[in-house]
């Protein structure tokens, strides 16, 4: 394989627009493919919210209508996988002729995932992986994905997956995706404390892996005047501020960490070095003691009813 450049882009949706935010997608889209991009990262849940700071009106024993409303309009805004949105994204990344992953909310009968999207650089949709544990608030809003969707993807630049952001932090779930041989290892999530590096960091060192973790830069300004967050109303009030970064696989920062804007981060990535890194460490390999330890993955899709 050849060397060649990725990009991972720190911005924000037209939060509850989806035909806003896929406008915005693909302008962004383009304009990392005219840095010669040919993989690009989006944030967790991009399309089209990720609604930091809002209750949904739940308390223990108690809902409200005002909850229930600010329900209704996230579930609206969400998508359907596949469906006309993912149109939208696969042309954008045939256009581009770039490898695109990107965080959506999907909509499936009456549950919202939160879900990552992997096109290919003609288009392709290649599938998708659905968010096994959603942290602390989010469960009143999401659902659980189950093993059936954590693909990793052999492409042309490399064997390609995503674990998004807390999922990062279940060790099983990221020695599933090195089993797999996983060479770009994307990151997308909503954590922008000064912690999260030090993880990512922690990530490429044990899998070996080049890391690309994306998170948005949002502002009050950026979200519906009716947003009923716990920031206020000052436009200017920073939601989440970044922390985007793309780091190799011995550890080194390579872009990033950018804070505060919105930015187009890129490093060029030599397939090269994943080999060399993992001259004196193999986590699925001469480092592992299968004498000792073994890890079952249960990769069966898990609906509620089956019919046979």
């Amino acid at each position: 394989m050849t060397k060649f450049t990725a990009a991972v882009v720190q911005s924000c949706p037209a939060v509850f627009d989806v035909e806003g935010t896929l406008a915005r997608v693909r302008d962004l889209i383009r304009d990392a493919a005219k840095t010669g991009a040919k993989l690009v990262v989006f944030p967790e849940a991009f399309v089209s919210a990720y609604p930091k700071g809002l209750d949904f009106g739940a308390r223990v024993g108690l809902r409200t209508a005002e909850g229930r409303n600010d329900f209704r309009r996230y579930f609206e805004s969400a998508i359907d996988v596949p469906g006309p949105a993912t149109g939208v994204l696969s042309k954008a990344a045939k256009d581009c002729g770039v490898h695109l992953v990107i965080g959506v909310i999907e909509k499936e009968i009456g549950t919202l995932y939160c879900t990552v999207l992997f096109f290919a650089d003609d288009g392709t949709f290649l599938g998708k992986h659905r968010k096994l544990m959603p942290t602390a608030m989010e469960r009143i809003v999401w659902g659980f994905g189950d093993g059936s969707t954590m693909p990793v993807y052999d492409t042309p630049l490399g064997k390609l997956g995503a674990v998004i952001c807390w999922e990062n932090y279940m060790p099983m779930l990221r020695m599933t995706m090195y089993s797999k041989g996983i060479q770009l290892y994307c990151a997308p999530t909503a954590d922008d404390r000064d912690t999260w590096l030090s993880s990512m960091q922690h990530v490429a060192l044990e899998g070996r892996c080049f890391v690309f973790t994306a998170c948005q830069h949002l502002r009050r300004r950026n979200c519906p005047a009716d947003y009923a967050g716990v920031h206020g109303n000052d436009p200017d009030t920073v939601i989440m501020r970044g922390g985007s970064a793309i780091i190799g696989p011995l550890g080194q920062v390579m872009a990033g960490p950018l804070y505060n804007e919105d930015g187009i981060l890129t490093a060029e990535i030599d397939p090269g070095e994943i080999a060399r890194s993992k001259y004196d460490f193999d986590v699925v390999g001469h480092y592992a003691r299968p004498d000792v330890f073994q890890l079952r993955v249960n990769e069966r899709p898990m609906p509620a009813v089956v019919l046979d």
